[in-house]
């Protein structure tokens, strides 16, 4: 009996050690957390994981979507963030954490229609099963999280919202995304590492 309880044990504590990401189960990352790497599938039809990027100095994960009032108040500004910071080693990343069965306007057709109709130039990807967003933590679209390269992994800088004004891109006064990226790019201390995030809740 007893060489059954240290073997039941022994087996617990391997698949516990399997599990090299932190707060996976619980609350998803926090800041200085190492982020797990996915293989997902974009609009395009190929899968595209952040291994991929070779070049890149980090990643801006942001989970969105194709229908919520909030994801559509900052399409724009994700576009722009794309733009700006790609050339910089930053790209955009953006996942649709959303069950289509529950919200049938989050679907890959429909995912396929609105990237092609804004012109988006970062991936889209779908999240089957709904597997990654639980991992990183998303809660609301959009939901961003900001990822250093380096040699050890992709560690989180920053989770949050994008600004501090989603009604009013013209009445922004903190760019905390921005803010986080040019700190980051900078070698410098990101001053705001996390806020709270404004959006719909995702569907799963």
């Amino acid at each position: 009996m007893n060489q059954l309880r240290i073997v039941l044990l022994l087996a617990i504590v391997v698949i516990s050690s399997s599990f090299t990401e932190p707060n996976v189960y619980n609350d998803g990352y926090k800041i200085g957390d190492k982020a797990v790497d996915f293989k997902l599938k974009n609009v395009d039809g190929n899968t595209v994981s952040l291994a991929d990027y070779k070049e890149a100095k980090g990643f801006l994960v942001i989970f969105t979507c194709n229908g919520c009032p909030y994801a559509n108040a900052y399409e724009d500004r994700i576009i722009a963030l794309d733009k700006k910071y790609k050339e910089k080693g930053v790209p955009v990343i953006a996942i649709n954490p959303n069950n289509p069965s529950i919200q049938p306007d989050e679907n890959f057709t429909k995912m396929q229609e609105r990237a092609s109709a804004k012109g988006y130039t970062f991936p889209y990807l779908v999240d089957e099963g709904q597997k990654i967003s639980p991992v990183y933590g998303a809660q609301r679209t959009p939901h961003c999280f900001l990822l250093e390269k380096t040699s050890s992994g992709n560690i989180v800088k920053y989770i949050g919202a994008i600004d501090d004004n989603y009604q009013d891109e013209t009445a922004v006064e903190t760019t905390y995304v921005e803010d986080a990226i040019d700190a980051m790019l900078q070698g410098n201390d990101i001053e705001i590492k996390s806020t709270k995030a404004i959006g719909c809740s995702i569907k799963i």
